[in-house]
């Protein structure tokens, strides 16, 4: 079986996991020629605090019936096994420990320009991973604040299909009784009414 050389990583809290989200990494693995993207799941993020928040588990289960059936598609539960605080350096010198010969590319959203200064020990992070960038609604690479600029030195950016879909809005929407099908996958949606998250 030959080896894996390029592998894509997105995490997120996955509060619940959307159809933007999988989007954004179908389209990052036919971009950057990757051989399979990996999802992680936080277990407590560093930079969110919600009441709403799935617990770990919850949120890991939704995103394997999520993406179930692409086989370039996995998902890791490093952080959940880890637990306390996900730290995006831990997970990812974990992971190329685990794939020394593979190149990581760690997708993110424009808007986690505003916060890769308060990211633990990004330095380090930069220099076992390459990120890559995705536009997202609101936040254009051309419009990033003075000082900004220098964190798309040595990164790849990319432009994908942009649903306007947020785990925020779908939340918001259980709570007022209104429809999420075709926001999340239907066994996301399934699941989300059997455990009656988020009410």
């Amino acid at each position: 079986m030959p080896k894996i050389r390029r592998i894509g990583i997105l995490g997120g809290t996955f509060n619940p996991i959307h159809l933007g989200h999988l989007v954004l990494a179908e389209q990052a693995k036919q971009l950057l020629n990757l051989e399979k993207v990996i999802f992680i799941p936080t277990n407590l993020p560093p930079h969110k605090r919600h009441k709403t928040l799935a617990s770990a588990q919850e949120r890991y289960h939704m995103v394997s019936l999520a993406i179930k059936s692409n086989p370039y598609f996995d998902v890791s539960n490093i952080e959940l096994k880890r637990g306390g605080v996900s730290y995006s350096v831990e997970t990812i010198g974990k992971l190329k420990s685990l794939f020394s010969q593979a190149n990581l590319y760690f997708i993110v959203g424009s808007d986690f320009l505003k916060e890769f200064s308060t990211w633990k020990d990004i330095g380090e992070l930069r220099k076992i991973c390459k990120f890559v960038v995705a536009q997202r609604p609101g936040y254009p690479f051309k419009n990033l604040p003075a000082g900004r600029q220098e964190l798309l030195k040595n990164t790849r950016t990319i432009k994908v299909t942009v649903l306007d879909i947020s785990s925020t809005d779908i939340r918001k929407r259980i709570q007022t009784k209104q429809s999420i099908s075709y926001l999340v996958p239907e066994e996301v949606r399934k699941y989300i009414l059997k455990k009656g998250l988020y009410q």
